[in-house]
């Protein structure tokens, strides 16, 4: 399958008109639901109007890791001299990258429909809406079928927001439209400077493009702490990427082949010509054609629907997980929401924890964060609030593989030593988080971290380091 498509092998789709559990959108929050459900006895049927995998497997953080981590092995070509490695005449094939790119998608689709097939979950294509609390309709190639139903998920996810009077056509862009450029442009805007912006900005800068990011707010990447966002802003400085923040798009015109653009900065209006624009300025949940009125499905002024600890919306036999419901738009949230309700419709009581959540944003040199900041505990009524924080530079490992930027921060209760949060920035940040994701969610000292020994040499010994620096008794630094 290639991005945009249904996968060549597809469930069969279902015949009743009566349906057991009904799951409408099946990206990492719909389709880890439907196998959950399905594990747990529930006869399960999917509604997708597009492809198997959602946003996340086809056109979103699937198909923009492989760019990235292309933009990594191209840097590492042309910068390892000093390890004696001379590569010569290193190109890029974008054609080609494609294809491992577009390959890459259709084995893990065509992962979810074998697993789909394994559990006997129906698919049925097309797009759905509520008619009332137990009915919806599908719509499919101009045909209507309606269905009743005793449980349903919402899992319909995100899509990009719209900028007003700047269309999404030719050479602008979408952040999916990003991924599957023909050539590497020279120049490039990417006009949002979050995760999104960023991890795009990073992938293309490493390629060899002229990168220019316009960012609205003060800074970029405003959700994560001033020291963690430095380490990109030296990075993306290293790779000529040009950011202008306080600025806001005001116009597009194409002309000949590229984008004249017009944008203000602190009210003064500027121009600059450029191969592509790129908009990347956040997500919005799917859930305003769902006919969410007609179920009685409460959501908030943003679009979001209101559920419990149990994803259960106001309405009982109505559920809603993921981009679509309050927390961060992340996938593996999705997931875990997914889990819940999938257990919540068997009976089983499981409460969502949030809080431990962590969250990775895969620029050059990836941030990774769990639970609380330092400044969020002390917000949150925590009075004893301590920090330690170990430098990559100090890790053996990190100096072998010429990845010493960054550091491990624990946050930690200065006199328990509770550990309540962490953030890393460094090359093996998205790894290293999940272990301090399951210290917090088990409520684990930062004496119990120490106590977790690490292999030598490995990255994660930073996190067992950082232990000891918290403990008082530092041993590499």
């Amino acid at each position: 399958m290639l991005n945009g498509g249904q996968p060549q092998s597809t469930p069969s789709t279902t015949s009743s008109d009566h349906l057991d559990t009904v799951v409408i959108g099946a990206g990492p929050g719909g389709y880890v639901a439907a196998i959950r459900a399905a594990e747990l006895g529930q006869k399960v049927t999917v509604v997708e109007e597009q492809y198997l995998g959602g946003v996340c497997l086809n056109v979103g953080c699937i198909p923009s890791k492989a760019l990235v981590q292309a933009g990594h092995n191209l840097q590492t070509a042309f910068h390892s001299r000093k390890m004696g490695i001379h590569a010569d005449d290193v190109t890029l094939d974008m054609g080609q990258l494609h294809q491992f790119k577009n390959q890459t998608v259709k084995t893990m689709t065509d992962g979810v429909a074998s697993l789909f097939r394994k559990h006997h979950i129906q698919v049925i294509w097309g797009k759905a809406a509520f008619q009332s609390s137990h009915h919806i309709i599908v719509s499919h190639d101009g045909k209507q079928q309606s269905y009743s139903f005793n449980h349903a998920i919402i899992a319909t996810g995100s899509r990009p927001v719209a900028l007003p009077d700047i269309p999404i056509k030719g050479h602008v862009l979408d952040s999916s439209g990003a991924l599957d450029l023909e050539e590497v442009p020279a120049s490039m805007v990417i006009v949002g400077g979050g995760y999104i912006g960023c991890e795009l900005a990073g992938a293309y800068a490493n390629f060899g493009t002229r990168v220019t990011i316009l960012e609205a707010q003060s800074r970029i990447m405003a959700n994560f702490g001033d020291d963690l966002v430095q380490t990109v802003l030296d990075d993306f400085a290293h790779h000529g990427v040009n950011i202008m923040t306080n600025a806001r798009l005001k116009q597009v015109s194409e002309k000949a082949g590229n984008v004249e653009i017009g944008y203000t900065i602190d009210g003064q209006l500027h121009s600059m010509t450029v191969d592509d624009v790129v908009i990347a300025v956040g997500r919005q949940p799917n859930t305003d054609q769902l006919g969410l009125q007609h179920a009685g499905v409460m959501k908030d002024d943003h679009g979001l629907i209101e559920v419990n600890n149990q994803c259960q919306t106001n309405v009982h036999n109505i559920y809603a997980i993921g981009d679509v419901v309050a927390g961060p738009a992340l996938a593996h949230k999705a997931s875990y929401e997914g889990k819940i309700a999938a257990a919540a419709i068997a009976g089983h009581v499981v409460k969502r924890q949030p809080a431990t959540i962590p969250a990775v944003c895969y620029v050059n040199t990836p941030i990774a964060t769990t639970g609380l900041t330092a400044q969020q505990a002390r917000q949150q009524g925590f009075k004893d609030v301590e920090t330690a924080k170990f430098p990559f530079r100090a890790n053996g490992r990190a100096v072998t593989m010429q990845a010493t930027q960054g550091f491990v921060r624990l946050v930690y209760h200065g006199q328990a030593k509770w550990l309540v949060g962490a953030q890393i920035v460094g090359a093996a940040a998205a790894d290293l988080v999940g272990e301090l994701t399951l210290a917090i969610n088990s409520g684990q000292t930062v004496e119990d971290v120490a106590d977790t020994i690490a292999p030598h040499p490995s990255l994660g010994e930073a996190v067992m380091d950082c232990a000891d620096l918290a403990l008082g008794l530092p041993i590499n630094i």
